[in-house]
């Protein structure tokens, strides 16, 4: 899919005017919402994500009872918009078959939403249609060349190139969780070593672990898992919350985070040159633990002109991320 997203939709006041239908398909839940132009939530449905028979079903009720409603009070919904996980298909409408979505096998999702309500449907992958929600409404507004980094349970990323969402020959850029940041390390994305093994809060977890069985055996555990027993209970959040309370073990495994964060921004710096990078969850959370040792590799690592131009912030739409991205698809869709 090409999506219409030049430099005059970042500031297009014509759809302002206009409502949206916005679908947001996750792993564990769903949410079918109805918004404006401004990008405002006027209503919203939400429901557990099941089955692919039942879940669609769901989502063609929800959908059928916001345009109603919408038609019933003088505000016609203009265009739909689904953010759904990878892998899929943009350009034929299509999920095929998520990791996070068991049983969605080349799903037509635009198709049925197009034949059941006549109405313009586009399709876009989760990272992406964050990627244009922050560049639209949260913390790239203004930029014309930005990335948006999930930093969430996995590590992929939304690429806005010149002003246009730039998805790559087969619909597969951004995926910069595949990575190889070193030559061993925490398994992510199948590969050990990766970006996503080193920076996602499945990573940290399993970096936590690696740092606290080493410190059980040599004798001086640390304070977040004293015991073998500790060790399935490590997170992402329970280290940030020890490192936070001074523990030291927790504060040197986001260290070492923030060295490879630190590493693979470098690479994007050097090679795509944006003004802004955009980073969510994790480190919209946890920054302050990962950016000391970010911006030392950053600054022996990057281009000095490329990294003097470009400024690396916490995603600013924080829960209402996966809301706005849907609608962002709605707004900017085009085939």
């Amino acid at each position: 899919m090409r999506m219409n997203t030049n430099s005059d939709a970042n500031s297009n006041s014509n759809s302002n005017s206009n409502y949206y239908l916005g679908i947001d398909i996750g792993g564990t839940k769903c949410a079918v919402l109805r918004g404006d132009g401004e990008g405002r939530v006027l209503d919203k449905h939400r429901f557990a994500t099941t089955d692919c028979q039942s879940t669609l079903a769901a989502i063609l009720e929800a959908a059928g009872t916001l345009i109603r409603e919408g038609q019933a009070i003088g505000q016609p919904v203009s265009a739909i918009g689904i953010s759904c996980g990878s892998p899929l298909d943009s350009a034929a409408g299509v999920i095929k078959e998520p990791p996070n979505l068991p049983g969605w096998v080349d799903v037509p999702i635009v198709s049925l939403l197009r034949e059941r309500f006549g109405l313009p449907a586009y399709l876009c992958n989760d990272a992406n249609a964050c990627a244009l929600a922050e560049w639209r409404f949260g913390a790239g507004r203004g930029t014309r060349n930005m990335i948006f980094l999930t930093f969430g349970t996995g590590m992929g990323a939304g690429l806005i190139l010149d002003g246009r969402l730039y998805a790559g020959s087969c619909d597969a850029a951004g995926e910069v969780g595949h990575m190889r940041l070193a030559p061993d390390g925490p398994v992510g994305y199948r590969k050990a070593g990766s970006f996503e093994g080193f920076c996602s809060g499945g990573g940290l977890a399993r970096l936590g672990q690696q740092y606290a069985l080493r410190h059980i055996q040599e004798g001086h555990p640390a304070r977040y898992c004293p015991t073998l027993s500790d060790l399935p209970a490590v997170t992402a959040k329970s280290l940030a919350d020890a490192a936070h309370a001074g523990d030291p073990v927790a504060r040197e495994v986001y260290a070492l985070c923030g060295r490879r964060l630190g590493q693979a921004l470098s690479l994007l710096v050097d090679v795509l040159n944006p003004e802004c990078i955009v980073i969510g969850s994790v480190f919209a959370r946890s920054g302050d633990l990962l950016i000391p040792a970010m911006q030392a590799v950053m600054a022996e690592e990057c281009l000095p002109e490329s990294l003097a131009a470009c400024r690396v912030v916490p995603a600013a739409l924080s829960e209402s991320v996966g809301d706005l991205a849907a609608l962002t698809v709605a707004m900017t869709g085009s085939t």
